[in-house]
């Protein structure tokens, strides 16, 4: 790994149109690259922000691809990984998938991740324009570094992030659409603090802003500690991942050595929590 791995995070506000997205998109790597980035992530629905008269599965059926190519192209050029939400046709409901994609340098689709969990909750419903996933995510190895990936409301899912560090995962991305709203902001900070600190590895947040998006996108250590952090508005971080602090904190807190399997597999039967009487 060329002297540690850098991860930018373009936090925007995007539009319905895809081609002005990937506009934007360029204007974000080419500053990606001045900051000597391995990494580019950009939110959750950065393909277009659907609307109820343009709805996800519209903007892909229109799209046709050309957004992700366009991605690939931008990857090559740019000589950067580049990690965003994108949409795809889905089952033939009227639905399409949430999808994030990873492109290489190589203008190659290297992963890609159907959101599995589906934010159904705050008077949102997106199962019903959108299709859930039916796989888990992948965990990639990019200069050096394995990387998994999530999608915004897997946040509230700890199970699944203890499969990608159980995977081998040293940093989780997260591409987001996390809506403004009372405590929304403190539970957005606070999930990404406790997924980094409980599976000991580097968590990424990339959240959209705008009318409805909270923004507040942030990097996590393994140790809780926020590396970089945003505001509300448009901007673009950078940040350090480090395979050594790591290495380090989980020697001092080795909390994925010191589970006790047995133990946690009875977690996942139903009925498995009733307590036998003392004696």
């Amino acid at each position: 790994m060329k002297n540690g791995f850098t991860i930018t995070m373009a936090q925007v506000e995007p539009s319905a149109d895809p081609r002005a997205n990937l506009e934007k998109a360029r204007r974000m790597a080419e500053r990606a690259v001045a900051r000597r980035a391995d990494l580019l992530l950009f939110p959750e629905m950065f393909m277009g922000l659907p609307s109820p008269e343009r709805p996800p599965v519209r903007i892909a059926s229109e799209d046709k691809g050309v957004f992700a190519d366009g991605l690939a192209a931008l990857a090559s050029s740019a000589g950067l990984f580049i990690a965003a939400g994108c949409w795809e046709s889905g089952p033939g409901d009227g639905r399409a998938y949430n999808v994030a994609r990873v492109f290489s340098p190589e203008g190659k689709s290297i992963a890609a991740y159907r959101k599995v969990h589906l934010f159904d909750a705050l008077s949102v419903r997106e199962s019903d324009t959108m299709a859930p996933g039916d796989a888990l995510p992948p965990v990639v190895e990019i200069a050096g570094v394995k990387i998994g990936v999530a999608i915004c409301y897997d946040l509230r899912f700890p199970e699944l992030f203890r499969h990608l560090a159980l995977q081998g995962a040293q940093l989780i991305l997260l591409p987001s659409a996390w809506y403004q709203g009372p405590v929304k902001e403190l539970h957005w900070t606070t999930l990404l603090q406790a997924r980094a600190i409980e599976n000991t590895l580097y968590v990424a947040g990339c959240n959209l802003v705008g009318v409805s998006f909270c923004g507040r996108s942030a990097l996590f250590d393994p140790f809780g500690i926020q590396v970089v952090g945003a505001g509300e508005g448009e901007e673009l971080l950078a940040g350090g991942i480090d395979l050594e602090r790591i290495a380090a904190v989980r020697r001092k807190l080795p909390s994925l050595a010191n589970r006790r399997l047995a133990i946690d597999s009875l977690t996942l039967r139903p009925g498995s929590g009733r307590s036998e009487e003392v004696r």
